[in-house]
This record gives C-alpha cells, sequence and structure tokens, in this order.
C-alpha cells in the first residue's frame, strides 16, 4: 500500500504529516509506504498512490484524480489520521 501527504509546498506539514501517519500504521499493525509531496508533484505520485491525505485546499485542487483523496482537518489529530486510514481497511485494500 502507497500513502502519499500532501501540502503546497510538500515541505513542513506534509512531512509532519507523513510521521503521524506512520505512528499510527504502526499502532495500527497496517504497512505502507508513506511518500511527503507538494501538490504539483501529488499529481504524478497520485498514479500509483492507494491514498492522498491532505487538507482541503490541497483535496479541491486534486480533486479530478483517481486515487482517493481523504481531508484531514487537524494534522495532529491521531484519531482523525486513524479514521482516515480506516477507510482503506475498510474497503479491503
Amino acid at each position: 500500500m502507497k500513502i502519499v501527504t500532501v501540502c503546497s509546498m510538500g515541505i513542513g506539514t506534509s512531512i509532519l504529516l507523513k510521521m503521524n501517519v506512520e505512528a499510527v500504521l504502526d499502532r495500527l499493525g497496517m504497512q505502507a509506504t508513506v511518500e511527503a509531496s507538494d501538490l504539483s508533484s501529488a499529481r504524478g505520485v497520485a498514479a500509483s498512490a492507494d491514498l492522498i491525505l491532505t487538507n482541503t485546499e490541497m483535496a479541491r485542487a486534486l480533486d479530478d484524480i483517481a486515487t482517493r483523496v481523504v481531508v484531514i482537518r487537524n494534522f495532529m489529530d491521531m484519531g482523525e489520521i486513524q479514521r482516515g486510514l480506516l477507510t482503506l481497511r475498510d474497503r479491503g485494500e
């Protein structure tokens, strides 16, 4: 499974979200590769990703891609991140 975290520049918040996603994956016993990306690169990596996690603004900018995009409003809220990740498990991915 491949997950991409996206912010506008791909430097700050996407890396913070990536680290928190990895912590939640570990807690859930789920295996995935997590990559932090900026918005322009996200379009390219989306083709090989199973899930994109980002904020509302970036989700709107990615609304035309086929990969599932889940909005995370608080990148520090491990429960919210967990709910976003469980959408994959619930879909059998």
